[in-house]
């Protein structure tokens, strides 16, 4: 990121070119510029405008073309603007030559001259995440004589002239400067910090350059001594650093004592948080982040990337497996990137990977709020992605969404349904997420460090807030620990399974299977409807709230296996969030089931679950002693465990070397 200082030239709010796109707006004079406030002073010549060029407001948008404009000798005006009809929220703008388009023909006696000559040059530029303003378009060509040698000065540049005579009182000095962050495009990107935005989503090759992390003054030292303390106050405390052939450090990468315990009992589903890099901080977070048996977020480890690559990703990554003893988690969730699905592939090749819908729906407005009825194609791929219950009605609604609306033609569009497999819910009912994805349009997600990092968070301010950040999470933790171990649940309703699972769930996850006990009496007209042995099929329907307040019934089949008792709904409920939803319960109850079957409860959301571990982030624990053994040895075994039970010869060649050292431990007792 480059920074261009106005200290010389401070430009001040101009409301009155934003207002308005009149006719009277581009209009020059023809008064020239006065030596004491057009003489040029020394500064760094603002880059062209680009392409991919991002600013933090509309004003520094702007000023950045009016600066440009001046140096090259035109004015510009607001020749266009797009609003949001609801919020009246400007998202949208074209930033035109004050020569552009014609005026309106005067029916005056002596009209006055026309001075526009349908200029082409310009830039539009369109709100990005609702808080970044992007260069989408440009046109830098004129088709009338422009040069910085006319000293001529326009309406845009009226108050920059006023801003720099007033500088020059000595009475009244400058005590604030005005500087606009100029974010690069991927091409000059490559040759400095790399922090590119994502040509590589189209998969373009970067050159090959070395990259390494930009640390500004102190940063280094709060680094280095961060890990120095880390290392003196936390044993288990694992870091990794990257360097390049001049010594420069590429990447970071830690774990303390709590993350590496963390991952020995949650390490079924793990995103990859890459918030940092996709929004170009100045920090170059990359966090890995589990879900504990709260259902709270539980850090894994975090590092610093220094370019957005696959070298880079895949450093890191095998990093953090390094870290954790080379166990692979079973599900990885990460944001679309190309160079990060790739990276991801080469180190987790047994992972199912998959993109977090949240992030994905959250960039609807930014790709396709400039649509005309965009309200409408935002309703239709809502009820695409959340209603969906079969494959087929998937397809069948993005069909119509795109034939109705003419986006056959929509890349960002076609690179989702090209990878729909790897986001869209009605793909991923066979994968378990542990609730770390969203499925209802309704739910949405926080980052772990959310609240401690904002866009210009330095190094050094980093990890002076990072013990803070861990030490409220980890209260949060055993302030629930405590409240599920003591605390007696507030039961709603009179059914068994409310019973049966307050005793054994925490209370947060308590709460949202609760919620589907209560949902139960919402469904109604349960039936069979076809049996394949004792496979029997049920249709149970349920009244659904739906846009407006209205209610709608809804149909969901429901598989019951009456030999095992196992049931699967059509909405897997369970897989995504590991409880069983109303739907199977009300089954379930109309077959006089009263109790949930030991399969469908799992330990990673039982309160007790991690008293049977030992938290290795306690500093007071022996680590020659059997309590740490033994905590070491589950975590250690857990791969065994789980790789065993993959397959039927996985599960004899685990069973029988478990019974040989089995009768080795034997022949040690005897002896």
């Amino acid at each position: 990121m480059e920074e261009v200082c106005l200290n010389s030239e401070p430009v001040f709010d101009m409301v009155d070119e934003y207002e308005g796109d009149g006719e009277g707006e581009g209009d020059c004079s023809a008064v020239e510029h006065d030596d004491e406030t057009g003489s040029k002073h020394s500064k760094k010549e603002p880059p062209l405008p680009t392409i991919g060029l991002e600013f933090d407001s509309f004003d520094e948008a702007y000023d950045f073309y009016n600066i440009y404009a001046k140096e090259q000798g035109f004015g510009i005006r607001v020749s266009n603007s797009w609003f949001r009809t609801k919020k009246k929220e400007r998202y949208r703008a074209k930033l035109s030559c004050s020569s552009a388009g014609f005026k309106k023909k005067s029916e005056a006696n002596n009209p006055r001259p026309e001075t526009r000559t349908g200029c082409p040059a310009m830039v539009v530029i369109r709100l990005v995440d609702s808080k970044r303003w992007r260069i989408v378009e440009v046109e830098l060509e004129h088709n009338h004589q422009v040069s910085p040698q006319i000293k001529r000065f326009y309406k845009s540049h009226k108050k920059m002239i006023l801003a720099a005579r007033k500088a020059r009182l000595p009475a009244e000095p400058v005590t604030e400067i005005h500087t606009i962050k100029l974010y690069r495009t991927a091409a000059k990107d490559a040759v400095s910090n790399g922090f590119s935005n994502v040509s590589e989503r189209e998969g373009i090759h970067q050159p090959d350059h070395s990259k390494h992390l930009e640390l500004k003054e102190g940063d280094a030292y709060a680094v280095y001594n961060f890990f120095c303390r880390m290392k003196l106050t936390n044993p288990n405390f694992f870091y990794l650093m990257d360097f390049d052939d001049n010594g420069l450090l590429k990447n970071v990468f830690w774990a303390d004592a709590r993350s590496r315990a963390a991952y020995g009992y949650f390490s079924d589903t793990v995103a990859i948080d890459t918030t940092c890099l996709t929004n170009k901080y100045e920090l170059p977070l990359i966090s890995f982040v589990g879900v504990n048996h709260h259902g709270q977020s539980v850090l894994l480890g975090c590092g610093f990337l220094g370019h957005k690559s696959v070298e880079y990703f895949v450093w890191i990554f095998r990093a953090w497996l390094k870290c954790m003893l080379g166990h692979q988690p079973q599900v990885i969730v990460t944001d679309q990137c190309k160079s990060l699905q790739i990276a991801a592939s080469e180190v987790f090749p047994k992972a199912r990977h998959c993109f977090c819908l949240w992030y994905i729906m959250q960039r609807v407005p930014e790709k396709l709020g400039g649509l005309r009825g965009f309200e409408e194609i935002k309703r239709q791929l809502n009820k695409a992605v959340y209603n969906s219950l079969k494959i087929i009605e998937f397809e069948t609604s993005w069909t119509e969404m795109i034939k109705k609306h003419g986006l056959g033609d929509n890349k960002w569009l076609q690179t989702l349904y090209e990878e729909r497999k790897q986001w869209v819910p009605v793909y991923l009912k066979d994968t378990f997420f542990a609730g770390m994805i969203p499925i209802r349009e309704n739910e949405s997600l926080n980052a772990f460090f959310d609240g401690y990092v904002h866009k210009h968070t330095s190094f050094k301010e980093f990890v002076d807030k990072y013990d803070l950040a861990l030490y409220r999470k980890h209260l949060k933790e055993a302030t629930a620990d405590v409240q599920s171990k003591n605390s007696s649940f507030e039961l709603k309703t009179r059914c068994n399974f409310e019973v049966q699972l307050s005793k054994a769930y925490t209370k947060e996850i308590f709460d949202k299977f609760q919620s589907e006990v209560e949902g139960m009496y919402s469904c109604f007209n349960t039936r069979q409807v076809t049996a394949n042995g004792p496979i029997i099929t049920y249709i149970v329907k349920e009244r659904v709230e739906t846009e407006g307040n209205e209610k709608e019934v809804r149909s969901y089949e429901v598989l019951f296996e009456t030999n095992q008792v196992d049931i699967r709904c059509i909405c897997s409920l369970f897989n995504y969030k590991g409880y069983l939803c109303r739907h199977a319960l009300n089954v379930l109850n109309y077959n006089g089931v009263e109790e949930v079957p030991s399969r469908y409860i799992l330990r990673r959301w039982c309160k007790d679950f991690k008293f049977q571990h030992v938290d290795l982030g306690s500093t007071d624990i022996d680590v020659y002693g059997p309590v740490y053994r033994r905590s070491h040895f589950h975590n250690c075994a857990v791969p065994i465990v789980e790789g065993g039970a993959q397959s039927e010869e996985r599960y004899k060649i685990a069973l029988h070397e478990l019974q040989e050292l089995l009768n080795k431990f034997n022949l040690v007792d005897d002896s």
